[in-house]
């Protein structure tokens, strides 16, 4: 998607703007319009980016992706559809907990429903970590029951603990 037509038009708008302020006005906006491209462009790529977010939202199975390609963004579609009853499968995660109860790999399906916002930090996190947001959400699950289940430090007559204890993931 080419940019520039967006941009000269804005660039014009500016100009027509300033001319109602006098020939001041229309110097500075001038002086204005260059340094502002490379704001406007990226302020069209940030609505850009917003609205392929609430169209996959929308095509969920499938997706929209803005991809920068040069200076102009390249929309990428993905329409996979899965069958209502069947959802595409998780990555395995590796379990940090013990499943000596059940079958080792054995999964459960489970139907979770999050804020649209903390969904958002999800994806978010789990790209970080390049995870599926399910083996994300997996791993946060079985972090959080360890440390749970984890022995807290006993305090000092003072109410000083004895140590101090860390969990978590190193890379």
């Amino acid at each position: 998607m080419e940019l520039t037509p967006y941009v000269e038009k804005l660039r014009a708008e500016l100009a027509v703007a300033a001319e109602t302020g006098g020939e001041e006005a229309r110097a500075l906006a001038e002086r204005l319009a260059v340094p502002l491209e490379s704001a406007i462009r990226l302020t069209l790529l940030e609505a850009l980016s917003a609205a392929a977010d609430e169209i996959t939202r929308e095509l969920a199975p499938g997706s929209v992706e803005v991809r920068l390609r040069g200076l102009n963004p390249a929309f990428v579609v993905n329409t996979r559809q899965a069958p209502p009853d069947e959802y595409p499968p998780a990555p395995a995660a590796t379990p940090t907990w013990d499943d000596t109860a059940g079958e080792k790999g054995a999964t459960s399906r489970i139907n979770l429903r999050l804020p649209d916002e903390l969904k958002a930090r999800i994806d978010e996190a789990a790209a970080r970590e390049r995870l599926s947001a399910n083996a994300w959400l997996v791993r946060a699950a079985a972090a959080a029951l360890d440390t749970a289940a984890a022995p807290r430090p006993t305090a000092r007559p003072g109410g000083t603990d004895l140590g101090q204890r860390y969990t978590g993931w190193a890379r």
